[in-house]
């Protein structure tokens, strides 16, 4: 099995982006604001907390884009509210042909968007759907993979959508991709990039739209009651996960490589492949060479394994979760589910995450056996 996981950044990549997001904060705050938590309300003039327009100012410096801000609903919320600034009921928008993330499913029923499906991994496909349905107004591109055979790079499809139809609207779905890859969506030519800071060891249920300044300001014009504003205490959350993600994400990474070379070395018999994959955070998924996938995963939890997700990477977890294949995986392949299971180390070690496995391996066998 063939996979193309996006690239991560190095350590020393990660490093330097926190020491870009450090100086950042320090062009926005003075060292007393830094040291507080934020206010409340629809402050005069911003009709929102201060803190949290200073932060929102940080993040489009960050991503290099033209303005940010923050909604409620986590990336689930960032997406609805960026398909509602590119995109009216009831018109054509271009996605890859592959199954639609099933939160997003939801928000594009609910604006009767007609969906045109391109093979994303051919831009040649891209280029000649575009072609034959002109009036295709939105484009949603999803980083991460819903295909295990996935292999499209962002900024060539958007450069392919551009080139075709430069009117089209783009979108980018950056959830499992922000502070992770060298280059999120607005960075590689897209109107908005959408993610989950939540996902980023920030603070439940808070989303981050960036990108061009009007349909930003769109979206801020559109959550005016005080009850949609993103507080400045949690604003300050999104900024102090932020400040430690990419290097914890960075070394994620690297625990996940030792443990592909490990597998693949015959260090756990009863696995057959091991590979990395976007399954959609960047992940790594086990073959066995039978079916114990599902019992394998109730002997995991035994041993300290996340029983299930958070909000995969959220900063309440930090034990490696051991877990099924993504919905969009196992939807593309139902049988997956009895033999693959996929391992995210979170901030746990590959020798961490090897002796659970081992030991819940172990048990699934004798269990056969018996």
């Amino acid at each position: 099995m063939k996979t193309y996981p996006l690239p991560s950044l190095s350590l020393e990549e990660a490093r330097a982006l926190q020491f870009k997001i450090v100086d950042t904060v320090t062009r926005h705050f003075d060292g007393v604001q830094i040291l507080s938590t934020g206010d409340l309300g629809v402050v005069k003039g911003l009709n929102k907390p201060t803190y949290t327009r200073r932060v929102e100012q940080v993040l489009a410096e960050v991503f290099g884009a033209e303005d940010a801000v923050l909604v409620r609903g986590a990336g689930t919320g960032a997406i609805r509210w960026g398909l509602t600034a590119l995109f009216r009921s009831g018109k054509k928008l271009l996605v890859h042909r592959a199954p639609v993330y099933p939160t997003t499913q939801v928000s594009l029923e609910s604006m009767d968007a007609e969906l045109v499906r391109a093979d994303f991994n051919e831009l040649d496909d891209v280029r000649r759907v575009l072609s034959e349905n002109p009036d295709i107004t939105g484009a949603l591109v999803q980083l991460t993979r819903q295909k295990i055979d996935d292999r499209y790079d962002c900024a060539e499809v958007i450069a392919a959508i551009r080139s075709q139809n430069p009117s089209v609207k783009i979108l980018t779905d950056d959830n499992y991709a922000a502070l992770k890859v060298p280059k999120i969506g607005v960075q590689c030519g897209a109107d908005l990039s959408s993610f989950s800071c939540f996902k980023l060891l920030g603070p439940e249920g808070v989303g981050a739209l960036l990108g061009r300044r009007a349909m930003v300001q769109y979206v801020a014009r559109c959550n005016y009651s005080g009850g949609s504003q993103v507080q400045g205490h949690e604003a300050m959350e999104v900024l102090r996960g932020m400040v430690y993600a990419p290097v914890a994400l960075a070394i994620q990474a690297q625990v996940n490589r030792e443990l592909v070379e490990r597998l693949r070395s015959g260090e756990i018999p009863e696995v057959k492949d091991a590979f990395l994959a976007n399954a959609q955070s960047k992940v790594l998924l086990v073959e066995f060479r039978e079916n114990i996938a599902e019992r394998v995963l109730d002997f995991a939890l035994r041993h300290g394994a996340a029983a299930h997700p958070v909000g995969c990477e959220s900063k309440y977890e930090f034990v490696p979760m051991i877990y099924r294949v993504s919905g969009t995986f196992r939807k593309q392949d139902p049988s997956l589910e009895k033999r693959m299971i996929r391992i995210n180390p979170m901030r746990g070690g590959a020798e961490t995450v090897m002796r659970i496995l081992k030991e819940a391996v172990a048990e699934a066998k004798s269990e056969k056996l018996d």
